[in-house]
């Protein structure tokens, strides 16, 4: 049985949620989102400006859209994903994509090409 989230809109809407959460330097959350519904999955993905905005951001998926799993991209820090997992609380799981060396190579010169890292 999949573990349905206190929150759910209903208690018979037992589907997995999950949300992916990114970081650009121009996101607005309320514009830059997307959700994908299935019959037993929800994955809604969200652009945030920073780690801060990132931490409101996923408190509130969780309080409200009852998300029960977080992937972070590759660019927070530990502090951050700590900062993610505390607001949450343990009954969500918080993950970050990670890279091997060769693909963060990859994606660093593609994140630099769009201006990511100028400051």
């Amino acid at each position: 049985m999949i573990y349905a989230h206190p929150a759910a809109k209903s208690m018979a809407d037992k589907r997995f949620r999950t949300a992916f959460v990114a970081m650009a330097p121009d996101a607005d959350p309320a514009k830059h989102r997307s959700v994908i519904d299935t019959s037993t999955s929800q994955l809604t993905s969200v652009l945030v400006r920073d780690e801060d905005e990132a931490v409101r951001i996923c408190t509130d998926l969780v309080k409200k859209s009852a998300v029960q799993s977080i992937l972070l991209c590759p660019g927070f820090t530990h502090a951050g994903v700590a900062k993610v997992a505390a607001a949450v609380g343990k009954e969500v799981s918080v993950n970050v994509a990670r890279g091997d060396g060769p693909s963060n190579g990859v994606a660093m010169k593609y994140l630099k090409e769009a201006g990511f890292l100028a400051h």
